[in-house]
């Protein structure tokens, strides 16, 4: 069964682990992440938009940012 991230289907503890928790695993090997993707991620936990949403928006960000390169 698949995991609920949904912010309805999740609690604001829950969603700070999940967020945590990929952090730490996108990082091993990687930078940190961006202040733009940070606060995206802080948007989801205070549960001011879906991670669908959040991941939409960041997609936009990084394909305008290389627009304008």
């Amino acid at each position: 069964m698949a995991k609920d991230y949904s912010v309805q289907g999740t609690t604001k503890l829950q969603r700070e682990k999940y967020i945590s928790d990929a952090i730490a695993l996108s990082t091993l090997d990687a930078p940190e992440p961006s202040d733009t993707a940070k606060k995206l991620m802080g948007e989801y936990i205070d549960g001011k938009c879906e991670l669908s949403a959040a991941r939409e928006r960041m997609i936009e960000h990084y394909k305008a940012e290389a627009a304008n390169a």
